[in-house]
């Protein structure tokens, strides 16, 4: 199969009058923030020359509007239409730098998608505005402050004897971290306004109004501890001294101080009058982590981030670009960052699946961060960090692409606590435990550590009440119109929500098949596990971590601190409170379901699993108490489950790899894949889409490239409807990841919207 080739280079409308340039000889291709396979030729007026270079924003006609476009080169050949000037270029230095521009091509060559939407991604959303962003006018708003604790279940049934919706609504705040805009819990949460009036005249919560902060990271600083541990300093000292185009692996168990380390390096690299980039999942940056950065680097700084308005992103980009800071702390999309003289970049948790971007251009920072480091003019060092590493990225480092060091001991030699592995199966259980999966051994592990005054963290990964509402009369069980998955039951507020497009209606008081009054609710989410362990220690003060209390801006760090000053007995949630926290008075961490992702139809779930058990593991038995860790699980032989109680990485890799390779049903990092999925709103139609989509890759396969692709499917999607549409898909493997490129930059040329192309995806699901 031939390689795809660019479309002529074409002006987008013909010209207007008024807007020509006499004598044009000199012309510019741009591209535009659209996905559209060819870049547009414009002509470069004399007075323009010295900043329409590559990497420029220029500001472009087309048809009848003004755009913000990206010259990518100049003095190519004249169009074979009349061409339109550009009209303007507002920055007197290119946005983007060479290394910047050629990683956007990489991006566009190796994830099939069109160069504009992968420069998209590089330059932040307010460069793309005709307007240059001077950032938002200061505005205000109110926002109900919780003012008295009500931690126990004694005290709040004391408080809200007669006020059901009062206390529903105290919960809900307490749950969003003791405040929310009025906006939020009205809108959103529909809380009614005069609830909210009556928790204030019951002196339970006031109403402040808080202005918007430019910077609300502004005067954060927590300085290192002034020595480094051995081990820290062993590390630190044989990175710096090994081949700076080499990537490095830090593997340290959880505790170990890898933060440290990598802080240290930075701060080498900075001495040295180059900057950095510190990439961390989404989740973790919070304004602890920021702190811990900005206690070496001070107002060096710049972070980047979704939480932050247009305004405050486009003045740390512009920071950066300048050379003013030259540190940038971000998630994924501050790989992209304009540090001048990039010298290091650092990927903390590079395990994390939230560093693939969901959707089009479809990058792993992970990969993007390699590739940038080997473009950067001189090289710049990359640091790959995880207590529990990826397979691909242990697979590079077993086959010496990657150098790896090892922190194999917590800070002051503190020991891993030690993993009880609680087989729901046989293990006896609470008497008033009903649907929640709670052991004996839990119970006593957990009021143990109440009555000692320690804390406990709790995990399970999955939020809502319930998992699904059913009949118990028809068996009927309501689910989303526009998805294939039930409908989750939320309590707080009560209702049935789709945690997939939003959906959201009442909990209905009987069937809507056969009309039966009772409804019965199946599995276990964070809200009835919250519910539980309230009522069995009314005395503790339970706080709940998922989507559905992080809703607001900085309302997981308002949680986190809560449990770091003590006010929280009990911590329980999902996912996101599996990693980065270090409470040194949590002693018992208890895994209440570790078979939620276990059994997903995806080559990941295993790896998935380890992980998560193995990173939750980790928070407990961090201070001078110790702690201990009690898995609960009907799999407790599962290798997964096996090699995260032994806290082994190396078992874990040692049981999987060999799952996933050939000659059996292969899969990464054995070797490459990509996924293509049809969707539509007619399934008919979908599945029709999908098999001409199987017969090309085939074909393609044969014809052109050997047989070197195995091609699987076209099967429905493991969710086969989403957000109103059809879902099927077709996996193509490959040991050559030079014929998983074409077929995906030939498929995508095709310009087929209805199909989405995934190369190297982190779910298939």
């Amino acid at each position: 199969m031939a390689e795809p080739r660019l479309q002529p280079r074409t002006a987008p409308t013909t010209s207007r009058p008024g807007d020509r340039v006499p004598e044009l000889v000199r012309y510019a291709e741009v591209v535009l923030p659209l996905p559209v396979a060819r870049p547009y030729t414009y002509g470069i007026p004399d007075g323009l020359a010295a900043r329409a270079v590559p990497g420029a924003r220029v500001v472009v006609p087309l048809q009848r509007r003004r755009v913000v476009a990206l010259v990518t080169a100049v003095d190519v050949p004249p169009p074979s239409v009349a061409a339109r000037p550009i009209l303007d270029a507002p920055d007197p230095e290119p946005a983007l730098s060479p290394a910047l521009l050629e990683l956007g091509r990489w991006i566009s060559r190796y994830y099939g998608a069109p160069l504009g939407l992968a420069l998209r991604a590089i330059l932040p959303g307010p460069l793309w505005s005709v307007q240059r962003p001077a950032g938002p006018a200061a505005v205000s708003e109110r926002v109900v402050v919780l003012a008295q604790p009500l931690g126990s279940l004694l005290e709040r049934e004391r408080a809200f004897r007669r006020a059901p919706r009062r206390r529903a609504a105290y919960e809900a705040l307490e749950a969003l971290g003791g405040s929310a805009p009025v906006r939020h819990l009205v809108d959103q949460l529909k809380l009614s306004p005069a609830v909210l009036d009556g928790l204030v005249q019951q002196g339970l919560a006031r109403v402040e109004r808080v202005a918007a902060v430019r910077d609300p990271f502004a005067g954060l600083s927590s300085p290192p501890p002034p020595v480094l541990t051995e081990d820290q300093r062993r590390v630190v000292d044989l990175i710096l001294a090994g081949p700076p185009d080499v990537p490095v692996l830090v593997h340290g168990v959880t505790g170990s101080g890898k933060t440290l380390v990598y802080l240290e390096v930075l701060r080498s690299v900075v001495a040295s009058g180059h900057g950095a980039i510190l990439l961390v999942p989404e989740i973790a940056l919070t304004p602890q982590t920021v702190a811990r950065v900005r206690g070496v680097f001070g107002d060096q700084v710049a972070v980047l981030h979704s939480g932050l308005s247009d305004g405050e992103r486009a003045d740390a980009w512009r920071a950066l670009r300048r050379g003013e800071r030259r540190v940038a702390v971000g998630p994924r999309s501050a790989v992209f960052a304009p540090v001048q003289r990039l010298g290091a970049i650092v990927v903390d948790e590079e395990h994390e699946p939230s560093y693939k971007q969901g959707m089009a251009p479809r990058y792993h920072a992970r990969d993007a961060a390699l590739v940038r480091a080997r473009l950067e003019k001189g090289g710049a060092r990359l640091l790959f960090g995880s207590a529990t590493p990826s397979l691909e990225t242990l697979h590079l480092a077993r086959t010496g692409r990657i150098h790896t060091f090892e922190l194999p001991q917590r800070i002051g030699a503190r020991p891993l606590p030690p993993v009880d592995v609680i087989d729901l199966r046989t293990a006896p259980r609470v008497a008033d435990a009903r649907g929640v999966p709670w052991s004996e051994a839990l119970d006593a592990a957990v009021a143990g550590a109440l009555g000692r005054g320690e804390q406990v963290i709790l995990l399970l990964n999955r939020r809502g009440f319930a998992t699904f509402l059913q009949c118990p009369h028809c068996g009927d069980v309501p689910a989303c119109p526009h998805c294939a998955i039930a409908l989750t039951v939320h309590q707080a507020p009560p209702a049935l929500r789709c945690h997939y497009c939003g959906h959201e209606e009442p909990i209905p008081s009987s069937c809507r098949q056969c009309g039966h009054e009772t409804q019965r609710m199946r599995g276990l989410g964070t809200q009835q596990l919250e519910h539980f362990v309230g009522l069995r220690f009314p005395a503790a003060r339970v706080a709940r971590m998922d989507l559905d209390t992080t809703s607001t801006k900085w309302a997981h760090h308002r949680i986190l601190e809560r449990v770091g000053r003590g006010d929280v007995d009990i911590l329980l949630g999902t996912q996101m409170i599996a990693k980065g926290l270090d409470f040194p008075n949590v002693t018992v961490v208890g895994v209440v379901d570790a078979d939620t992702g276990l059994h997903l139809p995806d080559f990941r779930a295993a790896e998935r699993t380890f992980q998560l058990v193995a990173q939750v593991a980790g928070r407990a038995g961090r201070g001078p108490k110790g702690g201990r860790v009690f898995v609960q699980t009907r799999a407790p032989e599962h290798h997964a489950i096996r090699a995260a109680a032994a806290h082994s990485v190396v078992a874990f890799a040692a049981a999987e790899l060999p799952l996933r390779a050939p000659p059996g049903p292969a899969y990464p990092p054995h070797l490459g894949l990509a996924r293509f999925v049809a969707s539509g709103t007619d399934a008919g139609g979908t599945q029709q889409a999908a098999e001409r989509l199987a017969a090309w890759l085939r074909r393609a396969n044969s014809e052109r490239l050997g047989d070197v692709l195995t091609v699987l499917g076209p099967a429905p999607c493991p969710i086969e409807r989403l957000k109103g549409r059809w879902r099927w898909h077709v996996l193509v493997k490959s040991t050559e990841a030079r014929a998983i490129g074409r077929v995906v930059r030939a498929w995508s040329a095709r310009a087929r919207r209805a199909v989405v192309v995934d190369r190297d995806p982190v779910s298939l699901l």
